[in-house]
């Protein structure tokens, strides 16, 4: 939406996984705690990302590739590449992980939690309109007053916090910190939601409950071919082959010309 990409929130999600299980260990089995670093782990590389952006004036998609690798080192060198910790002798890991809410898995409210905020914060928030106005045109919206570099880091410290409640979900879903298993290729299941459920890749336009919709075809696709004994690989062949379709049916419809053809 504002016309940039994170392309490294895998390797956030398996940083913070790393961090929740280690920190749950060492601070002798305090979940809280360990939920707690990741988050802040998390944001502290949210906001990392947005200041290379904004004051290293780095393209987004290198800045994230960058952290893409980066992150992904620093989980497997915190973790020496092995699985941490044990958590699911804790209830907190194990509600996160296993407990239900009226018959519907926590992991699915906590989702519908953070996809309510989201809609709201940009639907019905001076905030959420001064993003879509910065991705729509960020000449414009600099001239109408608002400060980008701050909305900007504000977002990837978003982005952080979120890929760190992945990471502590992931935590709790296996019953240990997984530094790549379980979060590798998600930026890949990231982009093509958002592209899928409507996202300009070029900003200014998007929303939350496209992307959920898209999130829920992507997950019917993988099961789908998983049931039918379909070789895994195939899976990620059918996610490419879906964010290419999403891309050519958004540069369709805004009418731009092809690349080195007339208009």
């Amino acid at each position: 939406m504002c016309g940039g990409l994170d392309i490294s929130v895998g390797s956030q999600t398996g940083v913070a996984s790393v961090v929740s299980a280690m920190a749950f260990t060492a601070t002798g089995a305090n979940a809280y705690l360990g939920v707690a670093a990741a988050i802040g782990v998390g944001l502290l590389i949210g906001v990392l990302n947005g200041l290379v952006i904004v004051y290293g004036r780095v393209n987004p998609t290198i800045a994230t590739l960058a952290g893409l690798a980066a992150y992904k080192g620093l989980a497997q060198l915190l973790s020496d590449g092995r699985a941490q910790g044990y958590v699911l002798n804790d209830g907190i890991f194990v509600f996160l992980g296993r407990g239900k809410i009226a018959g519907i898995p926590v992991m699915v409210w906590i989702l519908i939690l953070t996809a309510l905020a989201v809609h709201v914060l940009l639907k019905y928030t001076d905030i959420g309109r001064n993003l879509y106005a910065i991705g729509g045109n960020d000449t414009a919206a600099r001239l109408a007053g608002i400060n980008i570099n701050k909305y900007l880091i504000a977002v990837y410290a978003l982005i952080g916090i979120v890929a760190a409640i992945a990471g502590i979900l992931l935590t709790a879903r296996t019953g240990s910190g997984q530094p790549v298993s379980g979060s590798e290729g998600l930026e890949l299941k990231a982009i093509t939601a958002a592209a899928l459920g409507g996202a300009a890749l070029k900003g200014g336009k998007g929303g939350i409950g496209g992307t959920l919709l898209a999130v829920a075809l992507l997950g019917a696709l993988e099961n789908g071919l998983t049931v039918q004994g379909i070789n895994s690989f195939w899976q990620n062949v059918a996610q490419g082959a879906l964010l290419v379709i999403a891309v050519v049916i958004q540069q369709r419809r805004s009418g731009e010309r092809a690349i080195g053809l007339p208009a």
